[in-house]
């Protein structure tokens, strides 16, 4: 079969491999219709994992079953199906409590599995022809419909982004009325910005530099902050302050609450350094905010944050350690959400609202491209949104055309 391999770093290829077998009863081959390039496969793609040459990528994947396992019960040949980008087993102790983000029997390495992925264990990634999925029971989603369908692009979003989005809402405490500022307007902060409006939220900030991200977050009727232009932090602060209703509504002592009650961060690691946009600073979104964010308010960290990064700005930054404002969230009690969704908490019901109408987040997807032109699709969406990569905003990759 054709994949995309990664070949060296910022260099993929499109290469001929070995076909995948079953190699348990209870595996599944999946034909894939659509496969996403993910915000968080550009780390692996900058070098910024222990990703070696000739990985295939992709976790984000949708396609339909051509081959069954003797042990599989629930699927059946050309049932179409999504696939959560966590690789996990559902019999675990941490999977019986919900957090199959952590599975404890599909990694040697370490809590969590997933497909083509650095140190999530041993699965090839989608952005291939033909993928292999073990525990197919449990891990693979049906779907109805056909490949190419009105709700292809709209289902793709399941396996990652989608179900992200809107775990990172869950941890910030997300509700009804809530204000919200999302740092990253991204696939993933698209995602959180889609799911904080499903949630209710009244009032929601994305904060980027992209003015073709922004415009796609303006579109949900998220208010653009762009960071080239304006100290998001103060320009949220003084966007509340010039809400005469809100101020009104204070009582003495509550004009305390001037943020926001939600903070999301959909950047991690590889944020930029406001005061000098042409180099990094790890902690920067995490400092905003601390900032931004109220007393007794919540974070949602799901950007990625690694224990290793080989391009680190420092040693400390190589090993994960980050020089956080502890004391600042400790003085606010300030909650904060860490790690990987766990998408089954989440992916069928939000599949139902895509059937339901209520939400269409493949108005995100700006490319439909077959698995050749993948190269160059990497090489135009790690420009994050900007220069000739502007208008890359979700690269979907179909590798069987």
């Amino acid at each position: 079969m054709k994949a995309l391999v990664f070949a060296d770093v910022g260099r993929m290829e499109v290469r001929e491999v070995p076909d995948p077998v079953i190699e348990q009863d209870n595996d599944i081959v999946v034909r894939v219709s659509s496969a996403a390039i993910c915000g968080s496969d550009l780390h692996m793609y900058q070098g910024r994992t222990s990703a070696q040459p000739g990985m295939i990528f992709g976790h984000e994947i949708m396609g339909v079953v051509e081959k069954v396992g003797n042990g599989v019960q629930l699927l059946k040949e050309g049932d179409r199906v999504s696939l959560p980008f966590n690789v996990s087993c559902g019999t675990c102790f941490n999977c019986c409590r919900g957090f199959v983000n952590a599975c404890l029997s599909t990694n040697p390495k370490l809590p969590g599995g997933g497909y083509g992925y650095a140190d999530l264990g041993p699965y090839r990634g989608g952005q291939a022809e033909l993928v292999r999925v073990p525990f197919a029971d449990f891990n693979a989603l049906k779907l109805p419909g056909t490949p190419g369908d009105r709700w292809e692009d709209d289902f793709i979003m399941l396996s990652d982004v989608l179900p992200t989005g809107y775990h990172s809402c869950i941890m910030a405490d997300v509700c009804p009325g809530a204000s919200v500022a999302i740092f990253g307007a991204g696939p993933v902060g698209y995602m959180a910005t889609l799911s904080a409006f499903l949630l209710d939220a009244a009032e929601v900030y994305v904060v980027d530099r992209s003015e073709v991200r922004l415009n796609k977050v303006a579109e949900l009727e998220a208010i653009p902050v762009d960071f080239s232009k304006v100290d998001p932090v103060q320009f949220i602060l003084n966007a509340r302050k010039e809400n005469l209703a809100i101020q009104e509504s204070f009582r003495p002592g509550e004009e305390k609450m001037a943020g926001v009650l939600c903070g999301i961060d959909a950047v991690g690691y590889q944020a930029l350094n406001r005061n000098d946009p042409n180099s990094e600073k790890s902690i920067q979104v995490i400092e905003d905010l601390v900032q931004i964010v109220d007393a007794t308010g919540s974070i949602g960290l799901i950007g990625v944050y690694f224990s290793e990064d080989p391009g680190g700005m420092d040693q400390n930054a190589r090993q994960g350690v980050f020089n956080i404002p502890l004391g600042a969230l400790w003085a606010k009690g300030i909650k904060v959400g860490t790690g990987q969704a766990p998408v089954k908490r989440y992916n069928a019901l939000l599949r139902d609202a895509i059937i339901q109408d209520r939400i269409h987040p493949g108005k995100l997807v700006s490319h439909r491209l077959r698995l050749e032109h993948g190269p160059e699709a990497y090489e135009k969406f790690v420009q994050r949104g900007a220069g000739e990569g502007a208008e890359y905003t979700k690269v979907i990759l179909k590798p069987n055309g």
